[in-house]
């Protein structure tokens, strides 16, 4: 008897043209490497921090990780998804989507 097993819609790979119609929508971030990227400059140190602790509460509720290296006031965050052997899912855009807001904070 065979086993199929059932992937989330979710974590399933989007297709060159998805991601490409997905980027439309993400100012700044690009594809590479099968990862959605983007670099963000702030102020100082302490507002490239107070981003990266928005942005792990904004991916714990999603239970989806980013990338993410920080050098004083720059970090850059790169998106794929492990389940889905590395490539760029629903999810990686869901994430973006959910990080654009939070650099971008109203005055």
């Amino acid at each position: 008897m065979l086993h199929c097993a059932m992937i989330n819609p979710q974590r399933q790979p989007l297709t060159r043209k998805e991601i490409k119609t997905a980027l439309a929508k993400l100012p700044g971030w690009s594809f590479s490497k099968n990862k959605l990227t983007k670099h963000f400059e702030f102020k100082n140190f302490r507002d490239a921090l107070a981003f990266i602790v928005r942005l792990a509460f904004e991916a714990e509720a999603l239970n989806h990780h980013p990338e993410l290296t920080n050098v004083y006031n720059k970090v850059t965050l790169a998106l794929n998804t492990h389940d889905a052997g590395g490539k760029v899912t629903v999810m990686d855009v869901a994430l973006a989507g959910k990080i654009e807001k939070i650099s971008h904070p109203k005055k």
